[in-house]
């Protein structure tokens, strides 16, 4: 089941993006979209963009801490920027593709993405983007995510996935959100495209969420996985199947699990 392969289309239906925001946002992305704010805020930005921005949990923190700012929000998948847009409609929302940004030169003096890095096929490419589309003393900052093993709901949903499909059982999680989990190779891209790293932190913070099964609920539907288990069928068994073991791992809930990522500041 290669859920890698499938379409961007497919990869984010019209329906994923609420379950989404409903029950991983609050869990796994708040807390580094806080953080990744404070950074930026600190660096009195005037003309942001930000991409890969899903369901705008990061862009209405900017927003907010930085009111006077102009933020420019985009994502490839168009039903992404219909709900973002109406989750943070203080920004410019429009549908772009990282690698190909349709945007002037020197346009932002500060680009931001959260954990989407990681999806771009050819990530020198885009990096090249975006050191085109920063002005003189811009900045880039984003952040990724570190080994699998170091965010603990995902090492358990994979033990609840592989238990209720043990044959070819999806590797979404290990390949593609955690498969940019090497700093030097991150930093070799970066200075591909005529980048610098500036300052690069590794960061634990803590997930909180109420419920195992509404955090089950959440990776199942509002993720690729979701086409993997539709293609395997008798989805309520799997997701029976994935609640128990994430429980057995982690209990009912509330829950409270350790995620690490790197956090990178970069500039022309």
């Amino acid at each position: 089941m290669r859920v890698t392969g499938i379409s961007a289309d497919r990869r984010w239906s019209e329906s994923m993006p609420a379950a989404y925001e409903q029950y991983l946002v609050p869990v796994v992305f708040r807390p580094f979209a806080e953080d990744l704010t404070a950074r930026a805020a600190a660096l009195h930005p005037r003309r942001i963009l930000e991409f890969a921005a899903g369901t705008g949990v990061l862009t209405a923190e900017l927003l907010a801490a930085a009111p006077s700012a102009e933020v420019t929000a985009t994502y490839l998948n168009k039903a992404m920027v219909a709900f973002g847009s109406t989750r943070a409609p203080g920004a410019v929302w429009q549908q772009a593709d990282a690698q190909q940004l349709p945007f002037p030169d020197q346009g932002f003096d500060l680009v931001v993405c959260q954990f989407g890095v990681m999806f771009f096929p050819d990530r020198i490419e885009a990096f090249t983007e975006v050191r085109r589309v920063l002005a003189p003393g811009g900045r880039f900052l984003f952040n990724t995510w570190g080994p699998f093993e170091t965010h603990a709901f995902e090492v358990a949903l994979q033990a609840g996935l592989e238990r209720a499909m043990p044959v070819d059982p999806p590797r979404f999680f290990q390949t593609v959100p955690h498969g940019y989990a090497d700093p030097d190779l991150v930093a070799a891209d970066l200075a591909a495209a005529g980048l610098a790293i500036e300052d690069q932190q590794e960061l634990t913070l803590q997930g909180r969420a109420t419920s195992t099964a509404d955090l089950a609920t959440g990776y199942l539907t509002g993720t690729p996985v979701r086409a993997a288990i539709e293609e395997h069928g008798d989805e309520p068994a799997v997701r029976a199947t994935v609640i128990e073991e994430m429980t057995a791992r982690l209990g009912p809930g509330p829950i409270t699990a350790p995620m690490t990522a790197y956090v990178f500041r970069a500039a022309a």
